[in-house]
């Protein structure tokens, strides 16, 4: 039976939803079987359904079943069936609980038309015999911790349950920064992880000692990052239904808004990044004046345009195209109402931000303390490596590498969106080789402002430095320096020189050029580990049940037995590298002796060959992809094997099937791959695929910091 969590308020408006997703990310990273319920819909104040359920399935693969009606809930309370609610509850639920080893309950919010939430959510507690996490904010007035801390004394003395008292600890939103300064607005989302903010620490142990006069314990004090609150201009699209005289870009986020009031050039400070403003649309001053200002990179969230005013028909054929991606909005209301409607709009994260979203629930799941976490799991049952456990993990390896990687594609706007998030993440420094003036424009275009961690180089200018070393190195092949010089004219190759002096610690191409561009100039420069037979690649499939791998599926196209077997050795190596128990499954059309032909002995012949050379490696095959991946399947097909229905690590027999079934599963079931991670080169070279997501690059580089450790 799972332990039961409850979330409940302290107060009324304290966020219950943004701490139970923070949980279940949390709970997720460190492999704990964790599940999520909200035993009672609550409708938002304007009527619209409860969001909780769908904000989980946006950032989680739990898909939570349907809760309670509040109208039902609240039929049967007036007719006295608490009783007869809580056993449907407890009814209901009950095959999570068998499943799980932490149920996270979100509890009922408190409020003036809820006045039966507190005694409903103590009810809860008790017939879940559930621990109660209670939620607060952090006080407005700079001396009001003592009154936070009575108000969750308070609220846990209703818990209380005999000489149990079942409050485990506290969590408060909101704790300022003392040093804290926040990202510049953009376009791009806010960050979907980010290491755990320290300047919190101040603010936090004043808490603690406060919560603990009490008797309470403080499990986490969430930061402020005012990022986190901005909405998107579809947003407040959807809310005020403005009429859309430019659409533009539409993702964009408001940072605040403004009233132009002043004339030009008073007022010319208020047109800064991120920023709505709002202005009647008969001032075409400054009209004109915003869109000077995108041109000249600055990125205003929108021009709403107020009082029903559009702009004059001449002026408006004048600039229209400068705006490009700024939306021009207008509106019937005048521009002081305009501006209270918009400071008014409801702050909640909308199910479709899923980059708000995830930028709040790593908030809460970086704050939460880690040996609370540590102490939830169930002692006797094993933990996964969940996708999400993974890329926690990779990061965190990642951070301590310290690694220096370089980024030959230095323009590309993928690459150099990945390069910024790497840096203000922690996860390496970025080397972006591209002109400087390119990679400003490119930037500026993006939204982004380069971090002090990511160095643009223009290779034209280094390129010389590197002739003379190049030509040596392939002089038994016949290269002159002008050969090398010629090469040198690609800054992959570039790039694969620096890494091979040393400069850099690892290379990720591949998001413009293919994967001969990537890995040759690799091979000829940088060369392969001693002992090493064969180059491969492995990509890591994180599936909603945990991380898998496959090889080949980015270098070897007909690879024979023997290449097949140094393919499945080097995988399973891989595997054990990030925490992957290797159990191998040699994957082909047939399963055992069921089919016949040269394709299925080749794949029988690597099986023998891995055997005989890593005798104590779990390793199966021929094995179809069911038979190797589903339990029922494998146990039918391939009874005793200690690999079917449960393998790890997927060896395909060519590129062919590896390269299409991989893209198959991660289009088809939006399945974040990482990589592929190049095995056997003398230093970390790898090559993204040119459908490569930002998220794809940055988990590569972050595989490559941990390679060039390792290396």
């Amino acid at each position: 039976m799972a332990r039961s969590l409850l979330v409940a308020p302290a107060a009324e408006d304290v966020g219950l939803a943004r701490i139970c997703l923070g949980l279940l990310r949390a709970l997720d990273r460190i492999g704990v079987h964790v599940d999520y319920v909200k035993p009672v819909a609550q409708p938002r104040a304007d009527g619209t359904p409860d969001r909780s359920a769908a904000r989980v399935a946006a950032v989680t693969t739990l898909r939570p079943p349907e809760p309670l009606s509040t109208a039902e809930l609240e039929r049967q309370l007036g007719d006295g069936e608490l009783d007869v609610i809580l056993e449907k509850i407890v009814a209901t639920w009950a095959p999570i609980y068998n499943r799980s080893d932490v149920v996270v309950v979100e509890g009922l919010k408190a409020g003036p038309s809820r006045l039966y939430a507190p005694a409903l959510n103590q009810a809860l507690a008790r017939a879940l015999d559930a621990d109660v996490l209670l939620v607060g904010n952090w006080p407005a007035e700079p001396d009001g911790l003592e009154e936070l801390a009575e108000q969750f004394a308070i609220a846990a003395s209703g818990y209380a349950s005999g000489d149990t008292a079942r409050v485990v600890g506290c969590v408060v939103h909101g704790l300022p920064a003392v040093h804290s300064s926040a990202p510049p607005p953009s376009s791009a989302p806010p960050p979907s992880s980010a290491p755990p903010p320290s300047s919190a620490t101040v603010p936090a142990a004043a808490l603690r000692t406060a919560l603990a006069r009490h008797g309470l314990r403080l499990i986490a004090g969430v930061p402020h990052r005012p990022e986190l609150t901005w909405l998107r201009v579809s947003d407040l699209v959807r809310e005020l239904n403005p009429e859309i005289l430019h659409q533009g870009d539409l993702s964009r986020r408001i940072k605040d808004v403004a009233v132009f009031a002043q004339g030009i050039p008073g007022g010319i400070r208020v047109l800064d990044d991120g920023r709505l403003i709002v202005v009647p649309g008969d001032r075409h001053e400054v009209i004109m004046a915003a869109c000077l200002a995108a041109q000249s990179g600055i990125r205003l969230a929108a021009l709403l345009l107020s009082a029903g005013i559009q702009p004059d028909p001449q002026i408006w054929r004048l600039i229209r195209a400068a705006f490009t991606g700024m939306p021009v909005l207008l509106v019937e209301s005048d521009s002081y109402k305009t501006a209270t409607r918009v400071r008014d709009l409801d702050p909640g994260l909308p199910p479709d931000d899923v980059d708000r979203i995830e930028g709040v629930t790593n908030n809460v799941a970086d704050a939460l303390n880690a040996s609370w976490l540590q102490s939830l799991a169930s002692p006797g049952r094993p933990r996964r490596l969940t996708p999400a456990a993974f890329r926690y993990q990779l990061v965190e390896q990642a951070r301590t590498a310290h690694a220096l990687i370089v980024l030959p594609e230095g323009t590309e706007p993928r690459t150099l969106r990945a390069a910024v998030a790497c840096a203000d993440r922690g996860i390496a420094r970025c080397l972006l080789l591209g002109a400087p003036d390119e990679v400003a424009m490119q930037a500026r275009h993006l939204g982004l402002r380069l971090p002090h961690d990511v160095t643009i180089v223009d290779p034209r200018t280094i390129a010389e430095r590197y002739v003379a070393p190049l030509a040596e190195l392939r002089r038994h092949k016949g290269w002159t320096e002008e050969v090398a010089r010629e090469h040198l004219a690609d800054p992959v190759t570039v790039g694969t020189m620096m890494l091979k002096l040393g400069e850099v610690d690892g290379l990720v191409s591949g998001a413009v050029h293919t994967t001969a561009n990537t890995v040759r100039p690799g091979l000829q420069i940088v060369g392969t580990k001693p002992g090493t037979r064969l180059v491969s690649s492995v990509m890591f499939m994180c599936l909603p049940d945990g991380v898998v791998i496959y090889g080949d599926c980015a270098i070897n196209p007909q690879p024979d037995a023997e290449a097949l077997a140094d393919i499945a050795i080097s995988s399973a190596a891989s595997a054990r590298a990030f925490g992957i128990e290797p159990r191998v499954a040699m994957i082909s059309f047939s399963t055992g002796t069921s089919g016949t032909g040269t394709d299925v002995d080749k794949v029988a012949e690597a099986t023998r060959i891995v055997r005989e050379r890593e005798p104590g490696l779990a390793v199966d095959g021929p094995l179809q992809y069911d038979a190797a991946a589903i339990a029922s399947v494998g146990q039918a097909k391939r009874p005793g094997s200690p690999v079917a229905g449960r393998a790890t690590v997927f060896v395909f027999p060519d590129l062919d099937t590896g390269n299409t079934t991989y893209k198959a599963v991660q289009r088809s079931a939006q399945v974040v791959s990482i990589g592929p991670m190049l095995q056997g080169m003398a230093k970390p070279v790898n090559d993204l695929s040119r459908g490569a997501l930002v998220e794809d690059i940055i988990y590569t580089i972050a595989l490559t910091a941990i390679q060039a450790r390792a290396s």
